[in-house]
């Protein structure tokens, strides 16, 4: 991109590009704006929070819309290897975005490192598991402060409002979410990871079907 963004005589890097650059390719902005100094071009920052705000409200439609036509079981299998990374790698993980069709999965969390073939499988066989015990879903209406109390997740970068939903999966997961959701696990069918690499620094990815 360089030889066309220096014909730029303001000498700096669009939002757009920089953002373009952290979703398709994994750069993230510090990146971007180290590697631009090195040219003397400086990066339009609040160009690129704008980009990924709008990013996030696509998907975030895009969800909403899957829900309604009938995926809304898919998200329950996020719920399930949230869980499953947590015990597998550590507290530390925290869901950083996905994205959910009637085939398969991508799930972005905090990892910073990646994750072995050992890891992988463990997660995959806790998942599974939990789909065969068959456990039933329900929620309950907590405060934001009540559900952390009993140690809900809450994820990542949402504004909550004081009372919310906490869906729990027998005694497997708990988590501040927005349904619908299935009634119980069993519903789910059987979960298949097919990669894991890095989306950006200090957050990995993992794609996964449904069978």
């Amino acid at each position: 991109m360089l030889p066309n963004l220096l014909k730029n005589p303001k000498r700096i890097v669009p939002g757009r590009v920089a953002f373009r650059l952290y979703d398709t390719y994994g750069f993230p902005i510090e990146l971007t704006q180290e590697l631009a100094a090195e040219h003397e071009m400086s990066v339009d920052v609040e160009g690129f929070h704008e980009a990924f705000k709008k990013h996030q409200e696509l998907s975030k439609s895009g969800a909403e819309k899957a829900f309604k036509g009938g995926l809304a079981d898919h998200s329950d299998r996020t719920r399930l290897m949230h869980q499953a990374l947590r015990q597998v790698l550590g507290d530390h993980v925290q869901q950083k975005g996905s994205n959910i069709t009637a085939e398969r999965l991508r799930f972005d969390f905090s990892h910073p490192e990646p994750m072995t073939d050992e890891q992988l499988r463990k997660v995959e066989e806790i998942v599974n598991q939990q789909i065969k015990r068959d456990l039933p879903v329900h929620f309950e209406t907590l405060t934001l402060e009540e559900a952390q109390k009993r140690g809900a997740i809450a994820l990542f970068g949402e504004r909550y409002e004081e009372k919310v939903k906490v869906y729990f999966v027998g005694d497997f997961s708990m988590e501040v979410c927005g349904g619908p959701h299935v009634e119980h696990s069993g519903e789910l069918g059987s979960f298949r990871i097919l990669k894991e690499q890095s989306s950006s620094a200090g957050v990995r990815r993992i794609r996964a079907v449904v069978d």
